[in-house]
Order: structure tokens, then C-alpha cells, then sequence
């Protein structure tokens, strides 16, 4: 699949903002930030990836890490070769903003050949299981889809079933893409542009987004207000 441009936070009391929320989730801890980087470590990193696993064929476990270990480094040797400067300054047509030095980067990353992301997917699957391929990617982007879907659910308490599923298939799309680019950063803007698909989906079937978003802040201000008051 081809790249593009959400992430949320856990249920933490959240800022006024979901686009605030959104940014405060990329900020992982030291450990988790590392395990999305690839580099001198992407060995280390392809071997505690399948460790997670708990193959017993170690001949199929040595495969897979030589799978994630080669795109790993196709990756960040990508991204180390391709300044941002490669992507002219220019306005964001959609906002008509100048473009960030991190939106210039992540359009010049989003040039990687097609075959990296091919050759992990085909790589992945050809020892995998879906299940065990959906772990992997789990472990590239440190886990956002769940964190994500956690999110809304607790946003959106009375889900359908319908509601639940277009929004899972899109993080999971997100989380594939995401897998591409270099650093949490990166991983966060390619999130977000699901997490907008999200809330299309949502107001053009029956939803009001900023209303759900607004109500749900709402109720955790008082929340939190009423605690204080208790202590």
C-alpha cells in the first residue's frame, strides 16, 4: 500500500482539544520512542520483535528477523539519505500553511520505493500467521491502534458495531502505512490522516464529532472537578 499523512491519547484527563490530545500521545517514553527507530539497532529491535512471538521453529523465527532487520534499515538508511530540503517550500493546499520542516521530511520519505514495504509484507506473511503479522506491526508502530481504539470507544460509549469496525479498519491501515517511516513523529502524521477519515465517517453517519468530542471533555472536567473537591 502507498503511503500518506492521530494518534490519541490513552484515557488520560485530556486537554480542550483533540488535535492537542492527538500531539501529547507522541509523547512515549525514551524506550518506546527507540523501538520505532530504526538504525545501528534494527538487529536488536528485528530480534525482540519475533522473541514476542515465541516461535519454536527457529529457522522460521531467523527469516522473520532477517525480514524486519532489511526493512528497518531500508528505512532509516532512506531517510538519512533523503534531507528534507529534497521537498521544495511550498503552502499546505489543505490548510494554506507554509509546510513544516517535518512535513517536508516525511513527503520526501514517503518517496521510499513501493518494493521495501512489499518485500516486509510479503516476507511477514510468508512465515506468519495474519495474527502473528498484526503483532509485528503492533510492535513497529508500539501498539497505537488499541491505544487508539481504547480512545474512541471511551469517546463514543453507545459504538455500533458498523462504527467500530470502519474505524478499526482504518487504524489498521494507519498502523501498515505507519510502518514506513523512521520515528514517532512520522508514525503520528501518517495516524493522523486516518484519524480524520474517523470523524468523516462518523458526521456523514449520523455523528456530530466536535459535539461527541466537546461532551465527552465535558464529562471529564466535572469528573475531575468533583474529585478535587473530594480531596
Amino acid at each position: 500500500m502507498k503511503k500518506s499523512y492521530i494518534v490519541f491519547p490513552g484515557l488520560l484527563l485530556m486537554s480542550l482539544s483533540f488535535n492537542s490530545y492527538a500531539q501529547n500521545a507522541g509523547k512515549v517514553k525514551p524506550e518506546a520512542k527507540a523501538e520505532m527507530t530504526a538504525g545501528s539497532g534494527s538487529h536488536e529491535k528485528a530480534v525482540q520483535f519475533v522473541a514476542s512471538l515465541n516461535l519454536t521453529d527457529t529457522a522460521k523465527a531467523a527469516r522473520v528477523t532477517s525480514v524486519i532487520e532489511t526493512h528497518m534499515n531500508a528505512v532509516h538508511d532512506w531517510h538519512n539519505s533523503h534531507a528534507y530540503t529534497l521537498t521544495p517550500e511550498g503552502i499546505n493546499p489543505i490548510t494554506g500553511k507554509i509546510f513544516s520542516k517535518l512535513e517536508r521530511q516525511l513527503i520526501i520519505d514517503s518517496t521510499i520505493p513501493q518494493t521495501v514495504h512489499d518485500d516486509l509484507m510479503k516476507g511477514l506473511r510468508k512465515d506468519l500467521t495474519e495474527d502473528q503479522v498484526a503483532e509485528i506491526l503492533d510492535k513497529y508502530t508500539i501498539g497505537k491502534v488499541a491505544f487508539t481504539m481504547n480512545g474512541y470507544k471511551s469517546i463514543i460509549p453507545d459504538m455500533t458495531l458498523a462504527e467500530e469496525t470502519e474505524i478499526l479498519t482504518n487504524l489498521k491501515l494507519a498502523r501498515e502505512q505507519a510502518v514506513d517511516y523512521k520515528d514517532v513523529k512520522e508514525v503520528s502524521i501518517i495516524f493522523k490522516i486516518y484519524k480524520t477519515k474517523n470523524e468523516d465517517y462518523l458526521n456523514n453517519h449520523g455523528r456530530n464529532w466536535k459535539q461527541i468530542y466537546k461532551s465527552y471533555v465535558d464529562k471529564v472536567l466535572a469528573q475531575k472537578a468533583a474529585n478535587k473537591k473530594e480531596n
